[in-house]
């Protein structure tokens, strides 16, 4: 099951939210600020913020997978933009169907706020989840460059 995270889903959002740093290298001394942490989370509760969080609850009601969205504006669009910025499936729950379901629920809730498309991103090595992506998505064909600040 898809839904929205709730208040009391943090101790069981945090560690996939930490394995999903992890694997971009984001752990040890590279590590998130525990006040970013804390920021992330409290946006997907403020109206004001365009961040939302989904989780995937299994028949047991552990949390399986994440997913973090949000919500721009374009130049070449009136219509908002939806960019799927996280998401992570803990490692018992991979090939079962959580990261499409995830991914499906994004795209639900993107078309219900009107946006005219969603996107996103995930390093070249990232093959196994690019399995996935390539199902559900097309590639763009375009490439990212960035300025660290």
């Amino acid at each position: 099951m898809v839904r929205p995270v709730e208040r009391d889903d943090r101790a069981s959002w945090e560690p996939l939210w930490a394995g999903y740093n992890a694997f971009y290298g984001r752990s040890g001394p590279t590590a998130l600020p525990a006040e970013v942490i804390d920021v992330t989370w409290r946006r997907f509760f403020d109206a004001y913020e365009p961040v939302h969080a989904l989780v995937a609850e299994g028949d047991d009601g552990r949390l399986l997978g994440l997913v973090h969205y949000l919500y721009h504006r374009s130049t070449i669009s009136i219509a908002p933009t939806c960019y799927l910025q996280d998401l992570f499936t803990d490692d018992q729950a991979r090939g079962k169907g959580v990261g499409r379901a995830l991914i499906e629920a994004v795209y639900d809730r993107a078309r219900e706020a009107g946006s005219s498309r969603v996107y996103w991103l995930t390093h070249e090595t990232n093959e196994r989840a690019m399995i996935l992506y390539d199902q559900v998505a097309t590639k763009s064909g375009f490439q990212v460059y960035r300025k660290a600040l």
